[in-house]
This record gives C-alpha cells, structure tokens and sequence, in this order.
C-alpha cells in the first residue's frame, strides 16, 4: 500500500469553478481550503480480509493471487473486479460511507473472482447464477447488481452501434471494438457458450467525427 500523499485541491482531470466563498468545486463534491490525504494503491489489510474470506470456501490459489487496491479512476462504480489479474479496484469516494460498506463492496466484488475462479476457462455472465451463488457463499445473499450510493454519474455518449449477425440485437459501444466479439446469448443458444462465429457483432453505425 502506498504512504499516504497530500493533494491539492486541483486536480488535472476535471475542470473547477470557484464560488462566492472562494472555495473551489468540483461537480457534487466541495474541496477543503487545506489539503486533504489521500490514500491510494495497494490496501494490504483489505487483501488480508479477502485472503480470509476465500480460504475457508476452497478458494486457496485464488486467497494467495488476489490484489485489492483504491483506483482513484473509478468514477460512478464503487468497485471493479479484474479476474484475469485477480485484481480488485475500489473507488476511494466509498469511505465518506462507513466500514460496513465498503466491506459488502469488498465482497461483492469478491464474488465476480470467485465465480470465475469456480468456472475456470469457462465464460459466465457477469451477474448470472455462479456469481449468485458466490454471493451467497460470502455472506451477501441478497446482494443488488448495482450499487445505490451517491456516486456521481458521467454520461458518454455511445458513438459506436454494433449488431449481432446472427439474432440482429444491437449493442451500442463508446468504442470501437479491437477484437472480434460475439452474441453471449446467441453464442449460449447455439454453440454451448463457446463463440460463434455467425454471432458474431459487425459495425452498423459510427457516429464518431472524422
């Protein structure tokens, strides 16, 4: 984990304006005239409680590999799980809210690794019944896909339409695809869950500017 760093009250990513109290604002969110620590990176008691989470589950390769870290780049999403790095990011804003929240953000993220831990190679969806069942597993039986905190919301616009060849849905993009990807219904229903190439997703519509 990182030592904590002192941060100004201006960032680089995002424009501020400066009030009638002459203090600076960015979005939903109010700067204090002092600077304020910030932790990010590594969070090696946050991985010692995942450690402690998976073991008991029979999750003992998964409890030695994972990573929990506090990615200032996450933005509306409290947390994001990475199975092909074991890699847990958290956003930072979670502490304005108490530890029990964080800690359910920990877990649910937890039960994205695990259920692809428990399926292997083999492609799940992302909240389907092996993450329900994750869920259950540690603790958060009644776990919603998506939070409800006060998170500020960024609005891209989806440049990009994509269609599937072979059942015609449409799958709006903000960018293009680097990679040749299919329908995971079509390629459920008709190839077992592995890629079909007659599902495959093709460019329809580009409304990005020369």
């Amino acid at each position: 984990m990182k030592s904590p760093t002192t941060r100004p009250a201006v960032t680089n990513r995002r424009s501020l304006k400066q009030n009638d109290n002459s203090r600076y604002s960015q979005l939903d969110f109010a700067f204090p005239a002092a600077p304020s620590l910030v932790v990010l990176g590594r969070d090696a008691a946050l991985e010692a409680k995942a450690r402690e989470i998976l073991t008991p589950l029979g999750a003992e390769e998964l409890a030695r590999e994972v990573h929990v870290e506090w990615n200032a780049r996450l933005f509306s999403a409290a947390g994001r799980a990475d199975s092909h790095r074991n890699l847990i990011s958290l956003n930072p804003r979670l502490r304005e809210h108490d530890t029990a929240e964080i800690d359910r953000t920990l877990r649910h993220e937890l039960a994205h690794l695990l259920a692809q831990f428990r399926a292997g190679r083999r492609r799940i969806p992302p909240h389907g019944v092996a993450w329900r069942k994750a869920c259950r597993d540690l603790g958060i039986a009644d776990e919603a896909r998506c939070h409800t905190l006060p998170f500020p919301v960024k609005q891209r616009a989806r440049r990009f339409l994509y269609r599937c060849s072979r059942c015609g849905k449409d799958f709006p993009r903000v960018r293009r695809l680097t990679r040749a990807i299919a329908c995971f219904d079509c390629c459920r229903k008709f190839n077992g869950g592995k890629f079909d190439p007659k599902a495959r997703l093709r460019l329809v519509e580009n409304d990005k500017a020369p």
